[in-house]
């Protein structure tokens, strides 16, 4: 199973960020008036059996109605969107951590899937699908007796 988009390294300016944020012992975001979270990718576990793939994908504060899961040829993709709630008149934010608004995660599934039999279950904020191997057609071998 191949992933996609998917950043090992943090970017250099989170690397900054942390360096200042030590320094000056806080959220440098806050010093600059930045309310908004910075995005985060979700994490992800895939274990290859005999059978199938098991896929586990971290999806904190998401209901099963805000996920979506597509199948587009050998492309898996798995998003969601959350809607975050206004604030009131007169209000606004001190302090803002939730930063889990939507994600997109694709994978591009090798070949021998069963496509039909992928199956999904969401509980606990683990959205863990099913991805079964097609079942491989065993060569028949047989002993013909000549008459």
């Amino acid at each position: 199973m191949t992933h996609l988009k998917y950043r090992t390294q943090p970017p250099v300016t989170h690397t900054f960020g942390d360096l200042l944020n030590t320094f000056f012992g806080g959220d440098i975001s806050q010093a600059i008036g930045s309310d908004d979270p910075s995005h985060r990718q979700t994490h992800v576990n895939i274990v290859e059996r005999e059978s199938d793939f098991q896929l586990e994908l971290l999806a904190p504060g998401f209901s099963k109605e805000d996920l979506v899961v597509n199948m587009d040829q050998n492309m898996l993709t798995i998003s969601a969107e959350k809607k975050m709630d206004a604030l009131k008149e007169n209000e606004r934010y001190t302090r803002r951590e939730f930063s889990m608004s939507g994600f997109k995660r694709s994978f591009r599934l090798p070949e021998g899937i069963d496509v039909e039999k992928i199956s999904a279950q969401h509980a606990d904020g683990v959205l863990r699908l099913s991805i079964p191997k097609a079942v491989q057609a065993k060569p028949l071998v047989k002993r013909i007796s000549i008459a």
